[in-house]
Formats: C-alpha cells, structure tokens, sequence
C-alpha cells in the first residue's frame, strides 16, 4: 500500500477535526434561519446563491435593492433567509428581504433594550397613520406621533430617512409603533435648554411675532417661544393684542420671569417704558378736574383714559345726579370725550375713582338756592309708596311726603287713599339735604298748623259747631271759624241716654258743646255736649235756686232757659239797632 493511500484511509487529527466542522455547519443549515451563501450565478433578475447544500437557490434582485439599483457580481457573499431546504424542482428556497427583516428585528431590539434611536424611511400611508421602513423591518408610525404640531401635509417627510424613537416592539406578532414626534420633543428640549440657560431675567432681547391670541402674542426668541402677555404690551388698556401686533412683526421685549422647571418665559413690551403710575397723586390730586377719553363701558361704569397708561373709574353710582339705575352706556359713549372730577386715587393698586356728576350743578343745592325751606312748590306724585308720597320738582329732583305730613287730623294711611299717581299737588318745603339727597315735603302745612287755633281754646269754654258728618258712632263738627275740627262721640252727644242717637242731627246743624280737652301736642279739641248740659244744670242749680227755696229742678231749668232766652233777644236787638 503506497503512502498516499494510506494517508487518505487514516486522516491525521487536524483534518479530522476540519471534516467534522463542515459536516457540523452543513447540519447547521436548518429552515427558518438566516445562512451566509455565495453568488455563483445571475441569470436576467435573479442571482443563484450557493448556501453549501445539495442544489442552489435563486433570489430576484430587487431585494438586494435598497433606495436603488443593486451592484452584485459573482462571487460576492451574502446572507440569505432559508425558506426551505428543497422544493419540488429540488431548489433551495431563499430570501433576502426575509434574511434583512430578521437582522433588523434583531438590532432593533438591542437598540429598543438601550433606548436608542433608530433610522426608517416613512413610505406609505394607511388607517391611522403611516408605515415605516426600519431597514427591512416596517413599523407603526401613528399620525399624533408624526410631529409636535398637526401636520396637513406629509408630502415633504415621505421616502426621507429620519429618526424614530420605538415605543413597542412584539416580534412574536410582528408589531413596532415608533414615533418621530418624541425625538423632535427631546430636540427641542435640548435646544430649549441651551437656549434658556443663555437668557436670564431682564434681559432685553429681539423676538419675532409667530403667533397671536385673545390673551396675549407667542414671540419666537431664537429657537424658544415666549409668552407677551396682552397686560403686559402697555400701559394703557389693550382690548386685544391685534391693536398692536401683528404676525411676522420683530418686537423688542425684555424677560419678566423664566421659570427652569417648565423652560416658560414670560415676556413684556411696556417694562420698556417708563411707568406712567409714578407721582400719579401729585399729577391727579383728588378733587382736580381733568379732561379724559371714555375707553371702555361696562354693567358697574365706564373707564376713562386720563393719558396713555393711565385709566380712572367712573363709578355707575357716580355718573349722573339724578338718573338711577341706569346702564353707563345711555350716559356715556365710548370714545367720547368728558370732564371728570378725581375722587380717590390708590398707586399701590393702580386705580383711579372718577365722577361725572361732580362737574355738573347739584341739583339738591340748586332747588334750595331757588325754593329755601318753607316756600311753596308744586308738581306730579311720581310713586305712592306705603310710607308717603313722591312729587316730582324742578330740576329732576323728587321730594317726599311723609304719612304724617298729609293732615294734622286724620291718620295718614287713611289720607293717602285720597292721592293717586299722576295727580298734581302742593306742598311746602321742610328740609333738604343734599348730601343725603332728600327734600322732605309737606301737605298738612299748607293749612297752617292747627296748634295756633287749638291756644284759643280751654278746657270748660263753650263752642259753637256745625255738624259736618253724621256717623253711627258719632258725628263730625267743625267750629264756627271753620279753622278745627272734632268729633264727638254718641257717649258724649246727650246726658240724657235715650238722647244719644247720632241720626237726630243733620248735617249743617248748629250745636253748642263744651270743651272737655285742648291738647296741643295732639293739635286736636274734644267736645262733648252732655258735659255743656251738666254744667249748664249746675250753673241753673247755683244761680236759680237751692236745696231749702222749695223750688222743683224743673222751675229751676225754667228759669234759666227763660233768662237766657231773654238774653238773646237782647242781643239780637242791639245788633239790629
């Protein structure tokens, strides 16, 4: 046997273990992995790759194309997805956009693990959002995560390689959801942190107008946006920031407040300015008149700018003397121009009280110069309330009529069925306040006060009346002056009980009765004409007889009655002489 012979039968050690490592790796090449292989071949569109089995495969060349045409040439070496081992022609099946989707789902999940960012190209657009190509592996881009801001057209970042952040990965279902929108967030905070730890409070800095709202303008600083708040563009009232910005304006502001936990920068316009508030109370002393522009009306006033920067007040309860309860807007106009008088002033809260109807005549003061009190006037009831009566007086103004000022006799919520709305009536003037903004009136005064005529009078006199009145509990009389009135009651109409009947008198009756009472404080008289006829008895008793002449009471009243007749008569004579 010659050397080479046997050298073949009994292989030394290292090519055994050389012939075992192939068999090994040829065992390796199961289906459903991805095997390195070689091209031998390429026949029109496809490339024939040896993967070290029996037969080769065949693979099109556009999966090895990736944004462009492949450059294969034999002899290269690549890696490969086994399908299969052999199909029905006895070819091996392969893949390479299997073998690259496996690579990929590999890295990608390494670099999910660190929480690293990954490299796609968005290149369709489906329900809910859009796909992306992760190098062979396509994932979920949904349509919130595409940017920080709605984006209407995608046009611009289709078939563009950018970065991803992935959110989930499922190989077993073959799911990944990434998201651009949370790189371009982690950008900008990053650029938002540079750019703040740049800027500090008090800094005066251009900006640009980038947008506008109701409250206020975003100003782009550079790369950050900060807030110019409406309050904070003037001094003066700014109803909204259109007034004085618009888009793509440059503005210069100065940094308020950077907040570092939020990166919020808040921005203002007017710091720039000097602050018209300053020895505001030396400028507008209260009780200077001063010229403003009315700039705004509300429900409770109206607001007057007294210079650029400085706004006053006018009160609603401070506008007009005698309109009450009435909207600002029917007294004033916006825009208009009207004398104020400054009433308060507080620099610490930056307010200003105003008057309008201090420039002008208090009309409480002006009725007194032309009516002082006790002077007659006259004029409608604007309202009856349950306490008196409104009569409406020159100048706008109303007095009142109290209850107790409508009669010195009767009560007055009797007295004021009497009045209606509408009617015109007298009265005197008995006080006004015009700090207080009352005239008082009265009604009974006209008449005089009724205290002079009660003087006349004394408890025991004798009056002449004359029946007005014929009640069930009595009758009215008036005296013969006409000035008071009584009334006497049907206890007090006779001594005699069978008398005391109200209906024996008639109205226009002439009757004596005796005073029983003159109160002055009351202003009223009380008569009685039982009381006359007792003291009429007793006077005849005195004068006309005694308890031992023998004289009947009857003889007695007879002679009385018969001498006062005769004393009559004797009047009546001389008054005809």
């Amino acid at each position: 046997m010659s050397e080479a012979v046997s050298k073949d039968l009994n292989p030394t050690h290292d090519e055994f273990a050389a012939l075992l490592a192939e068999s090994l790796a040829k065992e390796d090449l199961f289906e459903g992995s991805v095997v390195k292989g070689r091209i031998v071949g390429i026949e029109k569109d496809l490339a024939v790759i040896d993967v070290g089995l029996k037969t080769e495969g065949r693979v099109a060349l556009r999966e090895f194309s990736v944004g462009g045409k492949p450059e294969l040439k034999i002899g290269d070496e690549v890696e490969v997805y086994l399908e299969r081992v052999e199909n029905a022609l006895g070819e091996a099946v392969l893949s390479r956009d299997k073998a690259r989707r496996e690579e990929s789902w590999t890295r990608l999940e390494k670099q999910f693990e660190k929480n690293e960012k990954v490299t796609g190209v968005i290149f369709n657009k489906v329900k809910g959002g859009f796909t992306v190509d992760l190098d062979g592996a396509v994932a979920f881009l949904p349509g919130s995560q595409v940017d920080i801001r709605p984006v209407r057209d995608i046009g611009p970042l289709m078939h563009q390689p950018q970065s991803f952040q992935i959110l989930k990965m499922d190989r077993r279902r073959g799911n990944i959801v990434v998201s651009r929108r949370s790189v371009l967030e982690e950008t900008r905070a990053e650029q938002r942190a540079d750019i703040v730890a740049r800027l500090e409070e008090g800094q005066v800095i251009d900006g640009l107008v980038k947008n506008i709202t109701d409250y206020g303008a975003f100003i782009d600083l550079g790369g950050i946006d900060g807030l110019l708040h409406v309050t904070d563009m003037a001094w003066r009232r700014v109803n909204h920031p259109s007034e004085i910005l618009n888009v793509g304006d440059t503005v210069k502001v100065q940094i308020i407040r950077i907040n570092p936990e939020t990166q919020r920068i808040s921005l203002g316009m007017k710091q720039l300015q000097a602050d018209p508030w300053l020895a505001i109370e030396a400028k507008y002393p209260v009780g200077a008149r001063v010229n403003g522009t009315v700039t705004n009306i509300a429900d409770y006033g109206a607001f007057v700018e007294l210079e650029p920067g400085v706004e006053g007040l006018i009160h609603v309860s401070e506008m007009s003397w005698t309109k009450k309860n009435i909207h600002p807007g029917k007294i004033v106009s916006t825009s208009q121009q009207v004398d104020v008088q400054v009433l308060e002033v507080d620099a610490n809260k930056r307010r200003i009280s105003l008057g309008l109807k201090q420039t002008q005549d208090n009309p409480w003061e002006t009725f007194l110069a032309a009516h002082p009190k006790g002077s007659e006037v006259e004029g409608p009831i604007r309202n009856i309330t349950e306490f008196g009566l409104f009569i409406g007086l020159d100048g706008g103004v109303d007095g009142m009529v109290h209850l107790s000022d409508l009669d010195w006799a009767k009560p007055g919520d009797e007295v004021i069925k009497d009045y209606k709305k509408g009617d015109t009536v007298k009265a005197i003037v008995l006080d006004v306040d015009s700090q207080k903004e009352r005239i008082s009136l009265g009604i009974k005064q006209l008449g005089g006060d009724p205290v002079d005529e009660v003087s006349k009078y004394k408890k025991g006199d004798t009056v002449t009346c004359e029946v007005v009145a014929v009640q069930e509990n009595g009758i009215e009389v008036k005296t013969a002056d006409g000035e008071l009135t009584a009334f006497i009651k049907r206890s007090d109409l006779s001594r005699d009980r069978s008398e005391q009947r109200p209906e024996r008198f008639n109205v226009g009756d002439k009757i004596d009765a005796f005073v029983t009472s003159a109160d002055k404080a009351a202003r009223r008289l009380s008569l009685s004409i039982k009381a006359l006829e007792i003291a009429e008895e007793k006077q005849a008793v005195a004068q006309y007889g005694s308890s031992d002449s023998g004289a009947s009471l009857g003889d007695i009243f007879k002679a009385a009655i018969r001498k006062r007749e005769e004393s009559e008569e004797g009047d009546e004579e001389e008054t005809k002489e």
